[in-house]
């Protein structure tokens, strides 16, 4: 059985320091963007899977970044 860890939005709030608020969670569900989640009756959860994804999804490359990852794959 697999062990899913889900966070309620006040986690999510809390994993992401605040910068994105829990009305921002509500309007991202209702406008069906922002990172998958789950309801089960009122309760909103949203799987670390799923936040890990979005972050990957939304993750700005850097040019400095691209180039230290290029030059590695130079090295023996």
């Amino acid at each position: 059985m697999s062990e899913t860890k889900f966070l309620t939005p006040e986690e999510v709030t809390e994993r992401y320091r605040g910068g994105v608020s829990l009305g921002t969670l509500r309007n991202w569900r209702t406008q069906k963007i922002g990172p998958s989640f789950i309801k089960v009756g009122k309760a909103v959860l949203y799987p670390m899977e799923e936040l890990e994804t979005w972050d990957e999804r939304n993750k700005v490359q850097c040019s400095a970044s691209k180039q230290s990852d290029e030059h590695a794959g130079d090295q023996p």
